[in-house]
């Protein structure tokens, strides 16, 4: 049987008068990858703030590991669209931000799986965008989460950048079985990197699909871009040919 990590219950969010979030409902289990897609407005980075404790839900509940989760907790960390790294400090210490220095091998050794072996000594100035997003996914990890969130980390790059990190992302998330929940407004990207994708529409859930398609994956698999089609014509409807 499945460990569940995260269920969220009747969750609802609303900015004065306007609903964000309607009756909310979904679990994630232990070491499962789930990508939430949806336009501009529909409320996917809503969900990912209000489960890091960066919003108050108007309604429902959330469990963590069976617990009422209230707040911001150290068990979750979240990846950000940037590296918010500090331009004074170095990698590794950007890295060991609140550890403290008796991690510096676990810091060295996240800092080779993401590719970065020899940036420990580096500042943030002498990086790319996709070395920085390298350095935040090492220091989400640092602090062993129990949840990790992803907030649309993968926008601001290139397209070549952005491919190798979803690579690397999902690699190192199924190597170690790292439960994770990622907003992205990319059909493709969601099919590729995830588990499930669940569906926003206008504040809720409109479909919760299974990606049952084997690692690694290829964009040009058949199967894969048989799921695309199916959300983008979700999405768009008769705009996509068939």
């Amino acid at each position: 049987m499945s460990e569940e990590v995260l269920k969220i219950s009747h969750v609802s969010k609303k900015f004065g008068e306007t609903d964000v979030l309607a009756d909310i409902n979904f679990t994630i289990n232990k070491g499962e990858f789930i990508s939430v897609i949806g336009k501009s407005g529909s409320g996917k980075s809503t969900i990912l703030r209000i489960v890091a404790g960066l919003e108050e839900a108007t309604e429902g509940t959330m469990l963590l590991n069976g617990s009422e989760l209230h707040g911001i907790s150290p068990k979750i960390r979240m990846m950000f669209q940037d590296g918010r790294l500090l331009p004074w400090k170095n990698v590794r210490d950007n890295l060991l931000l609140g550890l403290g220095k008796n991690r510096k091998a676990d810091a060295d050794e996240l800092l080779a799986q993401v590719g970065l072996a020899d940036y420990g000594e580096r500042y943030p100035n002498q990086l790319s965008g996709g070395q920085k997003q390298r350095v935040a996914l090492a220091r989400a990890l640092l602090h062993k989460p129990t949840l990790l969130l992803l907030d649309e980390p993968l926008g601001a790059l290139d397209a070549f950048t952005r491919q190798d990190m979803q690579d690397l992302i999902s690699q190192i998330c199924h190597l170690h079985q790292i439960t994770a929940l990622f907003v992205t407004h990319d059909i493709e990207e969601a099919i590729y990197m995830a588990d499930r994708a669940i569906i926003l529409g206008d504040g809720v859930i409109t479909e919760n699909m299974a990606v049952d398609l084997a690692y690694p994956r290829d964009k040009t698999d058949e199967k894969l871009q048989e799921h695309v089609k199916h959300l983008m014509q979700l999405f768009y409807g008769n705009k996509v040919s068939s």
